[in-house]
């Protein structure tokens, strides 16, 4: 298995942006279904934190780190680190005419920063194996182990990953990170306009089969009236 170590600020300036003050939402009130319980919880902690909490947060991660790869808390309150993404591709991926690393099932070391988005992350994976394909077409998921149970979740794209990683610590057998495919059904990877344009087809195509019916049947009852008549006829 190979691994890889890439930088959003030095391999793909343009997917690092300035931050707002702040992207922290306040948590959502009601209470979690009971079989999503722990993944909920998580989903409410990482909704709001204070600067401070992010400070003392910060300091405890690093304490915890084992393999160096520590966060950098700054002045301005935004914080940079590293996150593990495991490849996991089903099918090969299309790619520029260069030659690209071999992608699936290797473990990439991403540098990115507390306003680095999903859909950020994403961009810069393809981008490091040459992905000429959509980045719509790839989602970036979430693993947790708690209690002998792994909980898979789909982020969405303007997620933070590294605030994540920060409120859930180091440990990768704790959170880890996960490229895949997006699950197309047969239907999902057409446009509305182009499924709109199949139900017109379809509705074409139905009026057509329904008058070829009923040419058909009329065309049966005139020859069925055309034989009781000459039935009927005095010999």
């Amino acid at each position: 298995m190979s691994s890889g170590y890439s930088s959003l600020e030095e391999d793909a300036e343009d997917f690092f942006f300035t931050a707002r003050t702040s992207f922290f939402r306040r948590a959502p009130q009601g209470k979690p279904r009971a079989g999503q319980q722990d993944v909920e919880k998580d989903k409410e902690t990482h909704n709001y934190l204070s600067k401070e909490e992010i400070k003392e947060k910060v300091h405890k991660y690093n304490l915890a780190v084992t393999d160096k790869l520590k966060m950098t808390l700054n002045s301005n309150g935004i914080y940079t680190g590293f996150i593990k993404v495991q490849m996991e591709l089903c099918k090969p991926s299309q790619t520029s005419g260069k030659p690209a690393p071999s992608s699936n099932g290797c473990m990439n070391t991403l540098h990115i920063s507390s306003t680095n988005t999903v859909g950020e992350v994403i961009e810069a994976l393809l981008k490091k194996f040459l992905v000429t394909e959509s980045p719509t077409k790839f989602a970036l998921y979430k693993r947790c182990h708690r209690e002998d149970q792994v909980y898979a979740c789909k982020l969405s794209d303007r997620e933070h990953p590294l605030f994540l990683r920060l409120v859930a610590g180091p440990r990768t057998d704790t959170l880890s990170f996960v490229l895949r495919e997006h699950e197309f059904g047969e239907w999902e990877a057409f446009s509305l306009p182009e499924l709109q344009n199949f139900l017109r087809i379809l509705d074409k195509e139905e009026d057509e089969q329904l008058q070829n019916l009923k040419e058909r049947y009329a065309a049966y009852r005139h020859k069925l009236e055309e034989a009781l008549s000459e039935a009927w006829k005095p010999g």
